[in-house]
C-alpha cells in the first residue's frame, strides 16, 4: 500500500492521547446508556398499558364471578328451604359463609405479621456480606 493510499484512510483517532480515547469512550458510553434507558422507558410505558386493559379484565371477571356467587348462594337457600322453613335455610348458608369468611381473614391475616414479611434470606445474605467485607478489610 503506498502513502497516497494511506493518507484516504486517514484516522484522527490514531493519534489522540489515551486520555482523549477514555474521554471517547465515555461520552459513547453515557450516549449508550441514556438510549438504553429512553429504550426501556418507552417499552415500560407500552407494558403498563397492556397491564391496564389486563387490570381491567380481572376486575370485571372479579364482579362477574361475585354475581354468580350471590346467585349460587340463593339457590343454596331455596334448595335447604325444602327442607327446612326458608327463613332457618337463609340463617344457616348465611352462618355457613360468614364462618368461612372468617376463616380466611385470620389466614390472611396470619400471614400479614411483620415476622412472615421479612425479608430473612436476604437479610442473611446482607450480613454474609458484611463479614465477608470485614475480613477483606482486616488482612
Amino acid at each position: 500500500m503506498s502513502a497516497a493510499e494511506d493518507y484516504g484512510r486517514y484516522d484522527p483517532r490514531a493519534n489522540r492521547s489515551l486520555a482523549g480515547l477514555f474521554a471517547d469512550l465515555a461520552r459513547d458510553l453515557t450516549g449508550l446508556v441514556r438510549t438504553e434507558l429512553e429504550l426501556a422507558k418507552t417499552e415500560m410505558s407500552e407494558k403498563a398499558g397492556q397491564a391496564a386493559g389486563g387490570v381491567a379484565f380481572l376486575a370485571a371477571g372479579g364482579f362477574v364471578a361475585f354475581a354468580g356467587l350471590l346467585v349460587l348462594l340463593a339457590c343454596a337457600v331455596l334448595a335447604l328451604s325444602l327442607v327446612v322453613q326458608p327463613w332457618l335455610a337463609a340463617l344457616i348458608v348465611g352462618v355457613a359463609v360468614v364462618g368461612l369468611g372468617v376463616v380466611l381473614m385470620l389466614m390472611g391475616r396470619n400471614r400479614l405479621r411483620p415476622a412472615n414479611l421479612q425479608p430473612n434470606r436476604t437479610m442473611e445474605t446482607l450480613r454474609d456480606d458484611k463479614d465477608w467485607a470485614r475480613d477483606q478489610l482486616s488482612r
